[in-house]
Order: C-alpha cells, then sequence, then structure tokens
C-alpha cells in the first residue's frame, strides 16, 4: 500500500465516534454543498453523495432537509469554510478545517488552543506544502472486480492509489480537482458509495517519543473539541 494508506490506517477519526458529533459535521457540509452546488441532489453531485453518507449513518431525514434548507435561508449567513494552520508542541505542523458562522469565535477559539498547548497559529497557507489535498472514495465492493483493472482504468479519471480497508470496502485515494469524475465514473458503473471527503495528507511524517507525542495529542484533543471543526490534519507518526 503506499502513503495514503498509510495515513489512513494511522489516522483516529475520533470526532465520528460520536453520533451527534458526526450528525453535526455531516449537516454543515451538507449546508456549505447545497448552498455551492445548489438544494437539488440531482443537479448536485456533492449534495448527492453526502445525503448517501447521511443515510449510511443513520442521520433522520429532517436533519438532512434542515441542513439543506439552511442553505436557502435568507435570514441565515450559513457556514463558511476556514482552516487555520500552525504548529504544536516539537515542531508538528497542525492543519485545521472548520465551518463556522461566526469567524471571529473561531478564529480566538483556535488560536488559545495554541498558545494554551505550547504551539503556535500560523498565517494562512504556511502549511500548504507540506500537505497534499486528496479526495477519498469508500464503496461497497462488488462481484467480480478486479482491483488492479479498476485502478489502472480510474488512473485516467485522476486516481493515483485503490485498495480495501479492513471491512472489505474498496477505498480510492485521487487528486482534489478530480472529486466530480471520479464521482461520476463510480454512479455510471454503479458502484455504491459509503463515503466520500477530503483529505490532506502529509508529504513527510516527524517521528516523536511516547512523552512528546502525548504534550502533541492533547492540542488535537482540545482542538477536535470544538463545534467548529471539521477536521484535524497533522504530520506526526504514529
Amino acid at each position: 500500500m503506499g502513503r495514503a494508506f498509510e495515513y489512513r490506517k494511522a489516522t483516529k477519526l475520533k470526532r465520528w465516534g460520536h453520533m451527534a458529533r458526526t450528525f453535526t459535521k455531516l449537516g454543515k457540509e451538507i449546508t456549505i454543498a447545497a448552498r455551492e452546488g445548489g438544494a437539488d441532489p440531482d443537479m448536485n453531485p456533492r449534495l448527492r453523495v453526502l445525503i448517501q453518507q447521511c443515510k449510511k449513518e443513520n442521520m433522520p431525514k429532517e436533519n438532512i432537509e434542515r441542513a439543506i434548507k439552511k442553505a436557502t435561508d435568507k435570514s441565515s449567513e450559513g457556514y463558511k469554510e476556514i482552516s487555520y494552520e500552525g504548529y504544536g508542541p516539537h515542531g508538528i505542523a497542525i492543519f485545521v478545517e472548520t465551518a463556522t458562522d461566526n469567524n471571529m469565535r473561531t478564529v480566538a477559539n483556535i488560536r488559545s488552543y495554541f498558545t494554551k498547548h505550547g504551539g503556535s497559529l500560523g498565517t494562512q497557507g504556511c502549511l500548504q506544502f507540506l500537505f497534499d489535498r486528496k479526495c477519498v472514495f469508500t464503496v461497497a465492493p462488488k462481484e467480480g472486480i478486479d482491483l488492479d483493472e479498476l485502478e489502472l482504468e480510474l488512473i485516467d479519471f485522476g486516481v493515483d492509489e485503490l485498495g480495501q480497508d479492513e471491512d472489505g470496502n474498496i477505498v480510492i485515494y485521487g487528486d482534489f480537482p478530480s472529486y466530480s469524475q471520479i464521482q461520476k465514473y463510480l454512479e455510471e458503473n454503479g458502484f455504491e458509495i459509503n463515503s466520500a471527503e477530503f483529505v490532506r495528507i502529509p508529504n513527510d511524517y516527524k517521528t516523536l517519543t511516547d512523552e512528546q507525542k502525548e504534550s502533541v495529542q492533547k492540542l488535537i484533543d482540545k482542538i477536535e473539541e470544538d463545534e467548529d471543526v471539521q477536521n484535524v490534519f497533522t504530520n506526526m507518526a504514529e
């Protein structure tokens, strides 16, 4: 397996371990997708796959409808996707993705987390060179599919890595701009998409001692507790 799968194996999706937080995260993503691409799932590929994902997470239908309505509500400012970048203890790079309706609150909170835990919040774009942004699809296994042949075919659609996870699902990593064409291929060829997301994979990892890892993890945990935070990516080796 390549770098993407090593990253996936090491990443701890703690925020997705709690149903309420899962619903909150998906709800924000639906609102943003509906605002950017329209409220009709048939015309909005990103919204369509998010709704599918919500159903697999047993998210109530009314939650989905409320999130879409929020995107079209003129009286609501809605959510904005804002990223924050900085360094934690021992020089670990930390990339924070948020969806917020109050940037002043969010940036103040994120800065305080970094400061109180021995880190420092940097300027936007200061970590872009350290991370590759990828789209990742998890699809249900399909009878008769040869993964090597599928990978070769998908290369032309922007896919750079493909394999299977511990549950037997097919996991596909591709270039960030290739999201729509990969999704189109999967849908047109009868693949059941379980999830689709964007990740930032570090170009290089930094190895720490167990004691050093613990201090960095305290900062990560604090950031992930914030309701505005969607994802946290680091270059700390597990």
